[in-house]
């Protein structure tokens, strides 16, 4: 019986000094993690979060933002309240934007998702792990607040803001100094809730503005109502003036808008055609 051929072994290639790519492709030695933490890979996640939200939600159309605290339970009024209108923008084709979250935002959510709407919820990494809720239809996740938050204000024609604590100031302060220094254009912030929301306009009013640290054109930037009726008139107006304000700019001889839109589109297009 013939005894069968050991199989040839594979000349290796001699060591020499290694490429960069045979460095890349190699797990060791020069499998060093240290550069995940460093601020220039940082940087190109906080680049991939732009590039994903705006592929998911730049054609979202009509939308609105509902703020409010994450803290209130299904029964409370201000839960329902954010429910219902959930429900009554996505009646009219309007798209609801909100943190992802529970409370006030799971309620906008939920009206939303049940009425058939577009239903997005934009969630943020927190040291308490927190889940999107189950009625985003659309959901994204971010790590860093300010990308979230460039989404919040890029693709809304609207705030509603219900009673919340700090993240829900902040996104309150936040929109009205865009709107207040032209940053962005001028869309409605509506405060929903007269009770929780009226010390807060007081002092604005009674102390901030004597000081003169706002104008007082400052304060009418912000609008306070309980009543879905009125905070949805205001929304379907807003949206009427912005496009008048839009035919009104492109009728206009400089037409300084659109025409910078077109070249603008006319690049994006020419460097990275369909």
């Amino acid at each position: 019986m013939s005894q069968m051929a050991e199989p040839r072994r594979q000349k290796r290639r001699a060591a020499g000094r290694p490429t960069e790519d045979r460095k890349l492709l190699r797990r060791a030695p020069y499998a060093d993690t240290t550069f995940l933490d460093s601020d220039a890979w940082r940087a190109l996640r906080i680049q991939g979060e732009f590039v994903e939200g705006f592929d998911n939600l730049a054609r979202l159309g009509s939308a609105i933002s509902i703020f409010g605290s994450a803290r209130v339970r299904s029964g409370d009024q201000y839960y329902g309240a954010a429910e219902a209108l959930g429900a009554r923008l996505a009646g009219r084709g309007i798209t609801v934007i909100t943190g992802g979250g529970p409370g006030i935002m799971e309620a906008a959510n939920k009206g939303a998702a049940q009425a058939g709407g577009v239903s997005v919820g934009l969630g943020i990494e927190l040291p308490n792990e927190q889940h999107v809720n189950r009625w985003c239809n659309l959901a994204l996740n971010f790590r860093y607040f300010f990308v979230r938050k460039t989404m919040f204000v890029k693709y809304a024609q609207g705030f509603v803001i219900f009673p919340g604590g700090f993240g829900t100031f902040d996104e309150l302060f936040e929109s009205l100094v865009l709107v207040q220094t032209g940053k962005i254009d001028h869309f409605p912030i509506i405060l929903f809730g007269r009770d929780y929301w009226a010390p807060l306009l007081d002092w604005l009013r009674d102390t901030v503005r004597p000081h003169g640290m706002i104008a007082r054109a400052d304060l009418s930037l912000v609008r306070v109502t309980d009543n879905l009726d009125q905070a949805m008139a205001w929304i379907e107006q807003s949206f009427i003036d912005a496009e008048a304000a839009a035919v009104a700019g492109d009728n206009h001889p400089a037409g300084a808008d659109s025409a910078e839109a077109a070249r603008e589109k006319h690049q994006q297009t020419r460097a990275r055609p369909e």
